[in-house]
């Protein structure tokens, strides 16, 4: 029992990591899991903001030599953030009940002088004796974990923990964060002079260190001023230590993300903005790019609320019923730490839905922990609702373990990724499908581009294929990124990036600019980079550009060159003749439980080789027709056949 005492923080976390293992990607997955892993293997550049502090060190973890692939050893290091974080956030849990008297306003305490004359009085103690505020030892414990395992088990945190992904690591640093901050607060802060050892200045580190790994650092700000100030109030004393924190804060912050001018100048293969110089850093760092889809209207925001609300429930499951006893137990008995929670839960709502993105749930990350801290509470007081007196917390820890084992039954099967195989194989099947020094024109980042990131520059498949992102050339640091990785792929079109370049540096600038201008130089540009490499090296095209971009008359091809379905992707060919395309002998793996990407990927693949059957059925090869439709419906059997394809079958 005492060791169980001593390292409860650290069994809770290995508990968790024990069974995040289970659920832990072998490979990459959807979205930015490739860009990150090859920047982090290659000492790259991410995307806005730069995330140097988790680039450095999972380039660190990378270079341990563990007997198993490179994506699994960094999709492992996520795992090891997450519990990590979970360890933190026991070991807080716990302390904030050893001292849980100190957020008890203190017009629910008497004064030094009414305790004395309430100790000379016989009988019971007070309704308002300060011992009732203290918690029992046991319930310390027990809250800590089972308020930890909450959190843990919670859908979108442990997504976290299962790939790549830099919120991994910043769960680990917030947890960290809201620790020292714990600890400067019930500090006892008496001296009338600054000095290092005070616990705010190791809170000002690691805020640093939050801040340079991800800007959702700034949710955790309100509650921090709230505590801070409702210690020192507003006085000069109280602003002079804010400035003798920021005395440490900003060098350390600076330092962390000069990590990217130096990298940019020595060109990695993944150079994300280029952020070479003043104005570069800032505006990678600020994530300018990324502006436009904050605080857009309110149609956007209420959109983003009523995703949060409609998901919450999936989030915790019965265990938000805790959450919501802990809310209002703090309220009534710990109100100062209500007020914290509450604060820190609302800013991270409220902020976080002004943001208009799709991949929007681990924006509520900060608010999930707020609610677990609530739940930790939650546990403790049904501790004391729930007693029995023969067997005092027998019945409570039953039910809460029930609570838990359904979150943890019904996430399981949702964050489970120890089967997504399917971006790896959709990747490097259209890389290898490709003939030699070919060109893809893509913007399918989440299953394509990112994923042949890692791939191409890690693993070493295709190098000699090239990868365009269409959306990227919308940037021009992505032309700096082109002309270092792939010297002659803009050879025969400088003068028109040089055009476009020069018209979009009032853009990236934030001056005037003609959008006009700069659209018809955009496309003039898609449709050149086909026109000059055609005659040198195979171009493919992706379907999405041609069912949106092409369709819409946005993007076309030279004169004289037509497009020709050519398994995953569009071949770009000159003339109208028949053009062979190899055998579908590919294999996509399908995980158990499928979700929006995996669809996506099943319904593109299907729908080539639906194309395919049908090119060659335009040329009357009935024969090979065939093949591509039996493949379609052996590989994709939820796949709705045309039919004109079902009917070739029964021929």
């Amino acid at each position: 029992m005492n060791f169980v005492k001593k390292y409860y923080a650290v069994l809770t976390g290995l508990l968790v990591f024990i069974v995040y293992l289970t659920t832990l990607a072998p490979s990459v997955v959807e979205i930015d899991s490739g860009e990150l892993a090859a920047v982090q293997a290659t000492l790259g550049i991410a995307h806005p903001t730069g995330y140097p502090l988790f680039t450095m060190l999972g380039h660190l973890f990378y270079l341990i030599p563990f007997p198993f692939s490179k994506i699994y050893q960094l999709n492992l290091l996520t795992a090891i953030w997450c519990s990590l974080g979970i360890m933190v956030f026991v070991y807080t849990s716990k302390l904030v009940l050893d001292n849980a008297v100190k957020f008890v306003p203190k017009k629910f305490l008497y004064s030094p002088k009414d305790q004395s004359k309430n100790k000379k009085q016989k009988g019971s103690a007070s309704k308002k004796d300060n011992t009732i505020f203290e918690i029992p030892e046991i319930k310390k414990y027990l809250g800590a974990i089972f308020g930890g395992l909450i959190l843990a088990f919670s859908r979108t945190y442990w997504t976290q923990g299962t790939s790549v992904e830099v919120y991994s690591l910043q769960l680990f640093l917030i947890n960290l964060i809201i620790l020292f901050l714990i600890k400067a607060y019930i500090y006892k802060d008496d001296s009338n002079h600054l000095n290092f050892f005070n616990p705010w200045i190791l809170f000002a580190v690691f805020l640093a260190l939050g801040f340079s790994n991800h800007m959702t650092t700034l949710f955790i700000l309100p509650g921090v001023a709230y505590l801070y100030f409702e210690k020192y109030r507003f006085n000069k004393k109280s602003f002079i230590k804010i400035i003798f924190m920021l005395i440490f804060f900003i060098p350390l912050l600076v330092l962390i993300y000069s990590y990217l001018p130096i990298r940019a100048t020595q060109n990695p293969i993944l150079n994300w903005g280029n952020p070479n110089n003043f104005t570069r850093i800032m505006r990678h760092v600020g994530g300018d790019q990324y502006h436009v889809g904050l605080f857009t209207s309110t149609a956007a925001a209420a959109k983003q609320f009523n995703y949060f609300v409609s998901n919450l429930p999936g989030e915790f499951l019965i265990g938000l019923f805790i959450c919501l006893v802990g809310i209002i137990f703090t309220f009534i008995q710990y109100r100062k730490f209500f007020y914290f929670g509450i604060i820190t839960f609302l800013f991270t709502v409220l902020y976080s839905i002004n943001y208009d993105i799709h991949d929007i749930d681990s924006y509520f990350l900060l608010a999930y922990v707020a609610l677990a801290f609530f739940a930790v509470f939650g546990v403790v007081q049904l501790l004391s609702l729930l007693k029995h007196s023969k067997h005092p917390y027998a019945t409570p820890i039953v039910l809460i373990s029930i609570f838990l084992l359904v979150q943890v039954y019904f996430n399981y099967q949702i964050v489970d990724q120890s089967d997504v195989y399917t971006f790896e194989d959709y990747t490097k099947n259209i890389l290898n499908a490709c003939d030699k020094n070919a060109i893809i024109f893509s913007y399918e980042w989440d299953y394509l581009v990112s994923p042949s990131y890692y791939f191409q520059y890690v693993e070493k498949i295709r190098p000699d294929v090239t990868v365009v992102d269409k959306e990227l050339l919308r940037r021009s640091w992505y032309y700096s990124q082109l002309n270092y990785d792939h010297p002659k792929l803009l050879s025969g079109m400088q003068p028109d990036v040089n055009a476009f370049t020069e018209a979009l540096a009032p853009f990236e600038s934030g001056g005037q600019f003609d959008p006009n201008l700069l659209e018809t130089l955009y496309r003039k540009i898609m449709t050149d980079l086909v026109a000059t490499n055609i005659d040198k090296r195979p171009f493919y095209i992706a379907p999405e550009l041609f069912e949106v971009e092409m369709q819409k008359g946005m993007f076309t091809l030279p004169k004289g060159y037509t497009l020709v379905p050519d398994l995953f992707l569009f071949k770009v060919v000159k003339g109208n003749g028949y053009v062979p395309a190899p055998d579908p002998n590919f294999k996509i793996r399908l995980p158990r439980e499928k979700n929006s990407y995996i669809n996506f990927i099943e319904q593109n693949v299907g729908t080539m080789l639906a194309r395919r059957a049908l090119y060659e059925m335009q040329f009357d090869k009935i024969d090979r027709a065939k093949i591509y439709i039996k493949k379609l419906k052996s590989d994709f059997p939820d796949y709705e056949l045309p039919k004109d394809l079902a009917e070739v079958l029964e021929k």
